[in-house]
Protein backbone atom coordinates (compact mmCIF):
# COMPACT_ATOMS: atom_id res chain seq x y z
CA UNK A 1 0.00 0.00 0.00
CA UNK A 2 1.28 3.41 -0.89
CA UNK A 3 1.54 6.26 1.58
CA UNK A 4 0.58 4.44 4.77
CA UNK A 5 3.14 6.08 7.08
CA UNK A 6 0.32 7.92 8.86
CA UNK A 7 -1.52 4.65 9.47
CA UNK A 8 1.62 3.00 10.85
CA UNK A 9 2.14 5.97 13.18
CA UNK A 10 -1.43 5.69 14.43
CA UNK A 11 -1.04 1.94 14.96
CA UNK A 12 2.20 2.50 16.88
CA UNK A 13 0.62 5.22 19.03
CA UNK A 14 -2.46 3.15 19.88
CA UNK A 15 -0.45 -0.03 20.48
CA UNK A 16 1.89 1.90 22.77
CA UNK A 17 -1.08 3.34 24.69
CA UNK A 18 -2.49 -0.18 25.03
CA UNK A 19 0.75 -1.55 26.45
CA UNK A 20 1.03 1.44 28.80
CA UNK A 21 -2.51 0.82 30.05
CA UNK A 22 -1.71 -2.86 30.66
CA UNK A 23 1.30 -1.79 32.74
CA UNK A 24 -0.81 0.72 34.66
CA UNK A 25 -3.41 -2.00 35.29
CA UNK A 26 -0.76 -4.31 36.72
CA UNK A 27 0.52 -1.46 38.87
CA UNK A 28 -2.96 -0.69 40.17
CA UNK A 29 -3.63 -4.34 40.98
CA UNK A 30 -0.27 -4.62 42.75
CA UNK A 31 -1.26 -1.71 44.99
CA UNK A 32 -4.47 -3.36 46.21
CA UNK A 33 -4.54 -3.19 49.99
CA UNK A 34 -1.66 -0.70 50.19
CA UNK A 35 -1.76 2.83 51.57
CA UNK A 36 -2.11 4.63 48.24
CA UNK A 37 -1.18 8.04 49.61
CA UNK A 38 2.17 6.87 50.99
CA UNK A 39 2.85 4.91 47.77
CA UNK A 40 2.22 8.10 45.76
CA UNK A 41 4.60 10.07 47.99
CA UNK A 42 7.26 7.36 47.66
CA UNK A 43 6.86 7.38 43.86
CA UNK A 44 7.04 11.18 43.67
CA UNK A 45 10.24 11.21 45.70
CA UNK A 46 11.67 8.49 43.45
CA UNK A 47 11.02 10.60 40.31
CA UNK A 48 12.25 13.70 42.19
CA UNK A 49 8.94 15.59 42.28
CA UNK A 50 7.74 17.60 45.26
CA UNK A 51 4.99 15.65 47.08
CA UNK A 52 4.07 18.89 48.91
CA UNK A 53 2.98 20.55 45.63
CA UNK A 54 -0.74 21.41 45.77
CA UNK A 55 -1.68 19.13 42.85
CA UNK A 56 -0.01 16.10 44.43
CA UNK A 57 -1.38 16.95 47.89
CA UNK A 58 -4.92 17.04 46.45
CA UNK A 59 -4.30 13.81 44.57
CA UNK A 60 -3.04 12.17 47.76
CA UNK A 61 -6.16 13.29 49.65
CA UNK A 62 -8.34 11.73 46.94
CA UNK A 63 -6.34 8.52 47.02
CA UNK A 64 -6.78 8.36 50.78
CA UNK A 65 -10.57 8.21 50.32
CA UNK A 66 -10.48 5.35 47.78
CA UNK A 67 -11.82 1.97 48.77
CA UNK A 68 -10.48 -1.37 47.43
CA UNK A 69 -13.71 -1.71 45.40
CA UNK A 70 -13.02 1.66 43.73
CA UNK A 71 -9.46 0.59 42.95
CA UNK A 72 -10.75 -2.63 41.35
CA UNK A 73 -13.20 -0.67 39.20
CA UNK A 74 -10.45 1.68 38.03
CA UNK A 75 -8.12 -1.23 37.27
CA UNK A 76 -10.87 -3.09 35.38
CA UNK A 77 -11.75 -0.01 33.33
CA UNK A 78 -8.11 0.58 32.52
CA UNK A 79 -7.73 -3.06 31.44
CA UNK A 80 -10.84 -2.93 29.22
CA UNK A 81 -9.71 0.26 27.53
CA UNK A 82 -6.27 -1.30 26.96
CA UNK A 83 -7.92 -4.34 25.35
CA UNK A 84 -10.03 -2.06 23.13
CA UNK A 85 -6.89 -0.26 21.94
CA UNK A 86 -5.12 -3.59 21.36
CA UNK A 87 -8.00 -4.95 19.26
CA UNK A 88 -8.13 -1.66 17.36
CA UNK A 89 -4.37 -1.76 16.69
CA UNK A 90 -4.35 -5.38 15.53
CA UNK A 91 -7.36 -4.73 13.30
CA UNK A 92 -5.58 -1.77 11.72
CA UNK A 93 -2.42 -3.87 11.26
CA UNK A 94 -4.45 -6.33 9.21
CA UNK A 95 -6.20 -3.42 7.47
CA UNK A 96 -9.73 -4.63 8.18
CA UNK A 97 -12.47 -2.12 7.51
CA UNK A 98 -14.17 -2.33 10.92
CA UNK A 99 -10.90 -1.33 12.62
CA UNK A 100 -10.94 2.01 10.80
CA UNK A 101 -14.42 2.76 12.11
CA UNK A 102 -13.51 1.55 15.60
CA UNK A 103 -10.47 3.85 15.64
CA UNK A 104 -12.47 6.79 14.29
CA UNK A 105 -15.21 6.31 16.88
CA UNK A 106 -12.87 5.73 19.81
CA UNK A 107 -10.68 8.72 18.95
CA UNK A 108 -13.56 11.06 18.09
CA UNK A 109 -15.26 10.20 21.40
CA UNK A 110 -12.63 12.17 23.31
CA UNK A 111 -12.63 15.33 21.15
CA UNK A 112 -15.66 17.01 22.82
CA UNK A 113 -14.26 16.15 26.25
CA UNK A 114 -10.94 17.75 25.33
CA UNK A 115 -12.66 20.87 23.93
CA UNK A 116 -14.70 21.18 27.13
CA UNK A 117 -11.57 20.77 29.25
CA UNK A 118 -9.76 23.45 27.22
CA UNK A 119 -12.70 25.85 27.61
CA UNK A 120 -12.75 25.26 31.37
CA UNK A 121 -9.02 25.55 31.95
CA UNK A 122 -6.52 25.85 29.09
CA UNK A 123 -3.67 23.36 29.12
CA UNK A 124 -1.03 23.09 26.42
CA UNK A 125 -0.85 19.30 26.88
CA UNK A 126 -4.62 18.89 26.36
CA UNK A 127 -4.40 21.21 23.33
CA UNK A 128 -1.70 19.00 21.78
CA UNK A 129 -3.78 15.87 22.49
CA UNK A 130 -6.80 17.54 20.87
CA UNK A 131 -4.79 18.43 17.76
CA UNK A 132 -3.38 14.88 17.51
CA UNK A 133 -6.80 13.25 17.99
CA UNK A 134 -8.41 15.57 15.43
CA UNK A 135 -5.63 14.78 12.94
CA UNK A 136 -6.08 11.02 13.52
CA UNK A 137 -9.84 11.21 12.93
CA UNK A 138 -9.38 13.38 9.83
CA UNK A 139 -6.69 11.09 8.39
CA UNK A 140 -8.66 7.89 8.98
CA UNK A 141 -11.92 9.30 7.59
CA UNK A 142 -10.18 10.71 4.52
CA UNK A 143 -8.15 7.56 3.77
CA UNK A 144 -10.32 4.70 5.08
CA UNK A 145 -11.28 3.36 1.63
CA UNK A 146 -7.69 3.43 0.39
CA UNK A 147 -6.09 1.94 3.51
CA UNK A 148 -8.61 -0.67 4.64
CA UNK A 149 -10.08 -3.74 2.96
CA UNK A 150 -13.83 -3.82 2.70
CA UNK A 151 -15.02 -7.43 2.72
CA UNK A 152 -17.75 -7.99 0.15
CA UNK A 153 -20.34 -10.50 1.29
CA UNK A 154 -20.93 -11.82 -2.19
CA UNK A 155 -20.09 -15.05 -3.92
CA UNK A 156 -19.80 -13.27 -7.28
CA UNK A 157 -16.05 -13.11 -8.12
CA UNK A 158 -16.66 -10.36 -10.68
CA UNK A 159 -17.37 -7.96 -7.79
CA UNK A 160 -13.91 -8.46 -6.26
CA UNK A 161 -11.12 -5.98 -7.06
CA UNK A 162 -8.80 -7.07 -9.86
CA UNK A 163 -6.30 -9.70 -8.77
CA UNK A 164 -8.30 -10.81 -5.72
CA UNK A 165 -10.39 -13.52 -7.35
CA UNK A 166 -10.50 -17.14 -6.12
Amino acid sequence: MRGAAGLYSIITLKLGKSLLLFGITLGIYSLMGEDLRSELERFLLWVRLDPEHQFFADLGARLQMMTPANVRWIASGTLLYGVLLLVESVGMMFRVFWAAWLAIGETAFFIPIEVYDLMRDFSFAVFVILVVNTAIVWYLVKNRNRLFHHIAFSADPSLLPEGEGP
